[in-house]
C-alpha cells in the first residue's frame, strides 16, 4: 500500500474540518474563512486592531478584512476609530458576540474533542507536539 503525502493528508484533513465547521456556524450566520477565529480573538480582545488579527491568525490581509466585515454585516462585531491612529480602527464584540460566546466556545470544545476521538491522550499529546514541530511562521 503506498504511503499518501503528508502534505496531501493535511491538506484534506484541512478541507474536511474546514466544511464541518461552517456546517455548525451556518445556524449563527458565521461563515467560512475562519470567522469563527477572527470572533473568538476579537471577543477575547476588544479593541484589538485588524492587522493584529491578521498577524496573530496567520491570515492574509484580504481574509481578514473580507471576515471582518461579514461579522460586522451580522451584528458581531463593531469598530471604533483608533484615538491614536486615524488609519486603524478597533474592533469590538458587540453584545450578540458576547451572548455566543459560550455557544462558540462550546461547539468548538465538542468539535476538537470528536477530532481527537480515536486517539488515546498520549497520541493527542504527540499529535499537538509533532504539527506544532512542524508548523512554522517563515513565509
Amino acid at each position: 500500500m503506498e504511503k499518501e503525502p503528508i502534505g496531501k493528508l493535511i491538506s484534506y484533513f484541512h478541507r474536511q474540518n474546514q466544511k464541518q465547521l461552517v456546517k455548525k456556524f451556518m445556524p449563527y450566520g458565521i461563515g467560512s474563512g475562519g470567522q469563527h477565529s477572527f470572533l473568538k480573538l476579537i471577543t477575547s480582545r476588544p479593541g484589538i486592531t485588524q492587522d493584529q488579527l491578521t498577524s496573530e491568525l496567520k491570515f492574509d490581509k484580504a481574509t481578514t478584512a473580507r471576515s471582518v466585515k461579514q461579522l460586522e454585516n451580522s451584528g458581531y462585531i463593531e469598530r471604533k476609530p483608533d484615538p491614536n491612529d486615524r488609519r486603524s480602527q478597533l474592533l469590538y464584540p458587540t453584545p450578540k458576540a458576547i451572548d455566543f460566546s459560550p455557544i462558540l466556545q462550546s461547539i468548538l470544545d465538542d468539535y476538537n474533542k470528536n477530532l481527537v476521538g480515536k486517539l488515546t491522550s498520549e497520541e493527542v499529546e504527540q499529535l499537538r507536539y509533532l504539527l506544532q514541530k512542524i508548523s512554522t511562521d517563515e513565509e
